[in-house]
C-alpha cells in the first residue's frame, strides 16, 4: 500500500525567543535557523522515515525548489510537488524558553493547487492506498471524493482549525485526526460530544498526556513518554505520520499508537520541526530503552 499526502510545504522561520510575545511588544529573538517545514512535508517526512512509501502533492514556488530536494534527500516522492508562479508558503514561528510556540502562516502556492494536479497525482492510486489531507491547502473535499471513488482509506488531520472545513471532510473522511483543544473546538461546533464526531476512527492527541483512538465503542490509549522537550514545532505532525506509516504497514492500532508517541518524544527533544524527526530505527532503539 502507498500513502498519498495532499499537504503544505514551508519555508520555516524559526525564532527562539526568551517569551512569547504580547501584543505591542517588540522582542528580540536569540536565535534564528530557517528550513523545512508545513505540515505537510512533516507528515510526509514522518511517514517516510517510519518505513512507509509516501508520494506528496503539493505545490511550491520558484523559490522553495530546495525543499523539493531535501524532502527527497527524506525518502518523500515528490513527483507531483509542483513549481508554479507562485511564492512558496512560509511560517514564521515564535519559541520560547519553555519549548512552547506561537505560529504565523503565509499560504502562498499551497493554495493554488488545480482539480488537474490532483487528478494526474491519484491516477494510480488504488483501493486500500491512503490519502492523507489538512487545511494547509486548498482542493480537500475535491481530493478526498476522488479517493474514496477510487476505494482509497481517508485521513484528515482538522489543523488549522476551521470549523466549516472539518464539518465538510468529515463527510468524506475515515480518520479524524486532532488535538485536544481541536477536538474541544469541533465538538462545541458541531454540538455532538467528541466521542459522537461523526467519523469512523478519531485520534486525538493529548501533548504529555498521551493519546486516544475511538473506533466506535472500543477506545485505545497510550501514555506520552516522559522527556524533556526542547522543541514542540512539528510534534503533532510526527506523530500522525508515524501512526498512519504503521497502520498502512500493518501494525495493530495500539502498537502504532506507542510507535507514533515515542517517535514524538524524540522529536520534541531537538530544535526544528522536520530536522528533528527521527528514523524508525532510532525509534525501535528508544522503544527497547
Amino acid at each position: 500500500m502507498a500513502i498519498y499526502n495532499l499537504g503544505s510545504v514551508n519555508i520555516d522561520h524559526v525564532y527562539r525567543v526568551p517569551h512569547l510575545p504580547e501584543p505591542g511588544e517588540t522582542l528580540a529573538a536569540t536565535s534564528f535557523n530557517s528550513g523545512l517545514g508545513g505540515k505537510g512535508a512533516n507528515q510526509s517526512i514522518a511517514i517516510s522515515r517510519a518505513g512507509a512509501q509516501v508520494f506528496h502533492i503539493g505545490a511550491i514556488g520558484a523559490d522553495g525548489i530546495w525543499l523539493a530536494d531535501r524532502m527527497a534527500d527524506a525518502g518523500v516522492d515528490t513527483r507531483f510537488l509542483s513549481v508554479i508562479d507562485v511564492p512558496t508558503g512560509h511560517a514564521i514561528i515564535n519559541v520560547d524558553d519553555e519549548a512552547e510556540n506561537v505560529i504565523v502562516l503565509f499560504t502562498g502556492a499551497n493554495r493554488a493547487l488545480t482539480e488537474d494536479m490532483v487528478s494526474k497525482a491519484l491516477g494510480d492510486a488504488g483501493a486500500g492506498d491512503w490519502l492523507l489531507l489538512q487545511n494547509e491547502t486548498n482542493l480537500g473535499v475535491y481530493a478526498a471524493k476522488a479517493a474514496k471513488a477510487k476505494g482509497m482509506r481517508v485521513a484528515y488531520a482538522a489543523a488549522p482549525f476551521d470549523a466549516e472545513a472539518a464539518a465538510a471532510m468529515l463527510l468524506v473522511a475515515d480518520l479524524l485526526a486532532v488535538n485536544d483543544i481541536e477536538a474541544a473546538q469541533l465538538s462545541k461546533a458541531l454540538g455532538v460530544s467528541t466521542t459522537d464526531l461523526p467519523v469512523a476512527q478519531v485520534l486525538i492527541t493529548r501533548g504529555a498526556e498521551g493519546a486516544t483512538l475511538q473506533t466506535g465503542d472500543e477506545m485505545i490509549s497510550v501514555d506520552a513518554f516522559k522527556v524533556d522537550p526542547v522543541d514542540t514545532t512539528g510534534a503533532g505532525d510526527t506523530f500522525l505520520g508515524y501512526f498512519l506509516a504503521a497502520i498502512d504497514l500493518g501494525k495493530p492500532a495500539k502498537d502504532a499508537l506507542t510507535f507514533a508517541s515515542a517517535a514524538s518524544a524524540i522529536q520534541v527533544t531537538k530544535v526544528g520541526a522536520s530536522v528533528a524527526i527521527p528514523d524508525a530505527d532510532a525509534v525501535v532503539a528508544f522503544l527497547n530503552r
